[in-house]
């Protein structure tokens, strides 16, 4: 997921990957905490972009596209917790 969000970020050096593992980590909390449910190891497509969407929002002090991607990753966030497929599954 790392390089996968680094190639996003147009990040071509290790000097942010703490930084980037964090936000990473952010956003999967973020979405869990909204009700998505995933797996680590088995990350879909949609999952996947939320969590570059989220990385893209709070990357850096002088994105000036930093709101619309927020905005987009909210919108996401939303649709992914109503939707069935993202729910827990019942035990």
């Amino acid at each position: 997921m790392l390089e996968d969000v680094k190639k996003a970020l147009r990040v071509t050096n290790s000097a942010f990957d703490t930084e980037i593992s964090d936000l990473i980590d952010a956003a999967k909390l973020d979405l869990r905490l909204a009700g998505v449910y995933f797996v680590d190891e088995n990350i879909d497509a949609l999952i996947r972009r939320a969590i570059i969407t989220y990385c893209k929002a709070y990357f850096g002090y002088d994105n000036k596209e930093a709101e619309r991607f927020e905005a987009s990753y909210v919108m996401l966030k939303q649709h992914l917790s109503l939707a069935g497929d993202y729910h827990a599954p019942l035990v």
